[in-house]
């Protein structure tokens, strides 16, 4: 018997490998939330397959995800990821990425970790949503709108409620999974 998935990554081993063990599990890794971050804020705009397509060349090209070294990117590192084109090429989103690492140290500081920090926003557990179809599931919430806006105000770019919202999504903050999908319990 065939399991069945969201109907949003049919067809695709990309898109089903991605489902079936990351989108929507719940992420409380410090290191892992910044790349997902990272990986939403190149997303706006995009395909969310176009960023999997190229994630390991993100993952190469910024360090491995790793904001300490990203905070200190200098103009010549800046230049050069403009030039890779293994990923996306935008300089507002690289330079967005640069002055995010530094946010998101800030938080860290302030919070002991920017796990505790995004996940406050739901008391520490994942709302459940219960969506028959995926495409019933909202491009942004109120929880999105407040969770965009506070990041804004600490100094992050690239945050709007949608990029926020589809975050939440794959870091498991909210179960968007469709109901009849086999992971909707599992996570």
């Amino acid at each position: 018997m065939q399991k069945h998935r969201c109907g949003w990554c049919e067809g695709d081993e990309l898109y089903e490998a991605y489902h079936d063990k990351e989108w929507g599990v719940p992420l409380k890794d410090d290191n892992t939330l910044f790349e997902f971050l990272v990986l939403e804020t190149f997303q706006a705009g995009l395909s969310w397959i176009t960023i999997l397509r190229k994630r390991e060349n993100f993952r190469k090209a910024f360090d491995n995800f790793n904001y300490k070294k990203i905070a200190k990117y200098n103009q010549a590192k800046i230049d050069e990821l403009l030039q890779d084109a293994g990923i996306i090429r935008n300089k507002l989103k690289v330079n967005a990425t640069v002055s995010n690492a530094t946010a998101f140290m800030n938080i860290q500081k302030e919070f002991g970790s920017f796990n505790n920090y995004i996940w406050g926003f739901v008391d520490g557990k994942p709302i459940k949503n219960s969506f028959k179809n995926y495409k019933d599931a909202p491009a942004k919430t109120e929880l999105s709108d407040k969770l965009s806006k506070d990041l804004k105000k600490r100094g992050f770019k690239f945050v709007g409620s949608t990029v926020i919202y589809a975050t939440m999504q794959a870091i498991g903050m909210v179960n968007d999974h469709e109901i009849n999908c086999f992971r909707y319990h599992e996570v």
